[in-house]
């Protein structure tokens, strides 16, 4: 992507990581979804889920790039895409005040919510901000001690999914139970490929990712854990009483899947490794999408 005018709107796109993104809009779908099947739809809460969780991640984007940036992670060998503040499109006090503004969005969000569905929101909030934060700095940042995968799997999946539900419905549906297990699962993924393309550099910036510590076989073995989690996930949603078609809309991204787990295991160049990236993110959203779908069709146990 080619910046220019340093702290203009696509220096602003670059370091939101939109690839990111289905990873903060897929388990809001799947767990309103799920409080909608058990005839709890609410618009307002939901909407507002939607934007916390959106925010929060591009804070917790914002946060890594500039932290990357002064811990001397991203260097010139970084196969990624290109980090805004190591690139100078934006400047660490211009990526601090955006990591303000994200959060403050997602506290306008959670005020809201803990408003319409009670004070447990405000403690899942705060949270889920003091994790986005620790996962790239602090004294023990969650990216070097090779902890962002659980990270990844409490808070973009069950928080967000069961959380979703819960603001709507004001209890947690079992299907957002294993809701938050497919969207977390898939959530992982995308940080999975992601610590594979890069275990080399990682490596060399004392980062305890499982692929840096052991290897790109490691990270393939990551990839197709978490990818079965998720199916097993949808056929756990069958299993506490959900129609047995839920699974179909499971299956119809296999393919993908599979796509994926080739490509990382053939491929060690950032342009290929990069569209892997974002095929998992695609898969995200099309897996939780799909699943809704069904999951609005033939219902959910209630």
């Amino acid at each position: 992507m080619r910046v220019d005018g340093g702290s203009g709107w696509r220096a602003w796109l670059a370091a939101a990581r939109p690839r990111t993104l289905p990873a903060a809009t897929a388990p809001v779908i799947l767990g309103t979804a799920s409080a909608a099947a058990v005839g709890a739809f609410r618009a307002g809460p939901a909407l507002a889920a939607l934007l916390g969780a959106l925010a929060i991640q591009v804070g917790t984007n914002f946060v890594n790039d500039v932290a990357d940036f002064q811990q001397g992670t991203d260097t010139a060998a970084r196969l990624g895409p290109t980090r805004a503040t190591a690139a100078g499109w934006l400047s660490p006090r211009q990526m601090w005040r955006g990591v303000a503004v994200a959060f403050g969005l997602a506290a306008l969000a959670g005020i809201y919510l803990t408003w319409a569905s009670g004070w447990p929101v405000l403690a899942m909030g705060a949270a889920s901000l003091l994790a986005a934060m620790a996962y790239s700095v602090g004294p023990f940042p969650l990216t070097r001690l090779g902890l962002g995968e659980p990270f990844v799997l409490v808070f973009f999946g069950f928080v967000a999914t069961c959380g979703t539900a819960c603001v709507q419905a004001l209890r947690v549906p079992p299907a957002a139970w294993w809701g938050g297990l497919v969207t977390g699962a898939l959530a992982v993924a995308i940080l999975v490929v992601n610590n594979t393309r890069d275990h080399g550099t990682d490596r060399v910036a004392g980062r305890r990712t499982l692929p840096a510590r052991l290897g790109k076989w490691a990270g393939l073995v990551e990839l197709a854990v978490c990818f079965a989690l998720a199916y097993a996930g949808t056929v756990g949603m069958v299993a506490t009483g959900a129609a047995p078609l839920t699974v179909l809309g499971s299956l119809a991204t296999v393919p993908l899947a599979g796509r994926i787990v080739v490509s990382v295991a053939h491929h060690d160049d950032g342009p290929t490794l990069n569209r892997a990236l974002a095929w998992t993110g695609q898969l995200l959203l099309l897996h939780s999408v799909l699943v809704s779908g069904l999951l609005l069709v033939v219902g959910a146990p209630r």
